[in-house]
């Protein structure tokens, strides 16, 4: 796979092409590389696990120190502990989803990831492959209902067709509603973190191939909304992911002597109201950002922000992105899925010695290939 989009003279619709294949390859090693301290909260632990920090891609540790997967719910979305959960409502965790490892939620520190390998990824990042391989079924075409039947299907098999332990509050919340009756269109729950930057990791593949395949803006907004709300019913989160795919709208069909810092200025200005600039400036360290102004927990207030921060200033080096995202902490997986997806738009490369390391590298690469294909008919933008 080519990624290199340092030459001028490159066609436009090649380097549009260009662009996408390094930027939803940067989607899966930007979650790979984070998934060994994925939730670490604490610098000093990571600095524990991996004494000259985490450098490569890793498999998860034995234990999480900060883990509190035993206190959240196996029976919806939530923490156990909450006061709108019948002690009736059936078993998720084990029985309809993530069938076989029930067992591991109610052990203290035990990691999210629990027996992942380097190079393996999160279920998020498999739910954004369920929606790459659901578009290319239909020839490019997308639909919300063909969509939900394809995930009903990946996340109820047994055995899993991943190797993960966890499955984040939307999951859970969607499978509870579906095996209480509700229809599948209906059965998006609504929780303490809706609104979390784990929503917009399936949005960039969605967004990238809306907009090669020549969709117009208000008509990739309506798409990728739609698309969200089959699971994350928030609106703050729907307007940021509008926000997310104007962007990658944007770097994508942007001219190669355009400066991509600019496209993400606008969009920390219209989506937060935020100076990334001056944010940006005024920063000696990173976490004085991430971790500091803003935390580095899940929620979208925080993590955009720490997403376009981190965009801004590593836009040119991916490698550099991804591992400073890693070790920065909180939901690094999930924001180095999204951040990996914006900074590979922005400069053209992916990280080639990581994505061969990717456990299903060949199986990503030909799907990221097979996406791209249902749009190679339509004309470049002017």
């Amino acid at each position: 796979m080519a990624h290199s989009a340092k030459k001028d003279n490159v066609p436009g619709r090649d380097l549009q092409y260009i662009r996408a294949r390094a930027a939803l390859s940067s989607l899966f090693v930007g979650d790979s590389l984070a998934m060994p301290v994925h939730w670490y909260y604490n610098p000093e632990d990571i600095q524990q696990a991996f004494p000259e920090g985490l450098w490569k891609l890793e498999a998860a540790p034995e234990s999480h120190p900060g883990s509190i997967m035993s206190l959240h719910s196996t029976r919806r979305g939530g923490r156990s502990s909450s006061p709108q959960l019948n002690a009736q409502a059936s078993e998720i965790v084990g029985e309809v989803i993530l069938k076989g490892r029930r067992h591991l939620w109610g052990q203290p520190n035990r990691h999210y990831h629990h027996g992942m390998k380097a190079g393996d990824n999160t279920l998020n990042a498999h739910y954004a492959r369920v929606l790459i391989r659901t578009l290319i079924a239909a020839s490019g075409c997308y639909n919300p209902d063909t969509f939900l039947e394809d995930y009903i299907a990946f996340m109820t098999a047994d055995p899993p067709l991943h190797n993960d332990t966890y499955a984040e509050s939307f999951h859970r919340g969607f499978f509870a509603n579906l095996t209480a009756g509700k229809p599948p269109l209906q059965c998006a729950a609504l929780t303490h973190d809706t609104p979390s930057i784990g929503g917009l990791v399936a949005i960039g593949p969605l967004a990238l191939h809306q907009s090669l395949a020549g969709q117009d803006s208000p008509g990739l907004a309506a798409t990728c909304r739609t698309h969200l709300l089959l699971t994350h019913p928030d609106r703050r989160l729907g307007q940021i992911a509008e926000g997310y795919a104007a962007l990658i709208d944007g770097l994508l069909h942007r001219p190669p002597q355009a400066d991509p810092r600019a496209l993400l200025v606008t969009a920390a200005r219209e989506t937060l109201n935020l100076d990334l600039e001056s944010l940006t400036r005024r920063a000696r360290f990173d976490e004085e950002v991430v971790g500091g102004r803003y935390s580095t927990a899940c929620y979208i207030t925080d993590s955009w922000p720490g997403v376009l921060y981190l965009a801004y200033k590593y836009c040119e080096d991916p490698k550099a992105a991804l591992l400073a995202n890693a070790n920065l902490g909180g939901d690094n997986a999930h924001r180095g899925a999204v951040l990996g997806l914006l900074v590979s738009l922005a400069c053209g490369r992916t990280v080639e010695e990581w994505f061969a390391q990717l456990l299903d590298r060949q199986a990503i690469s030909a799907e990221i290939d097979a996406l791209l294909a249902t749009t190679e008919g339509n004309r470049a933008r002017e």
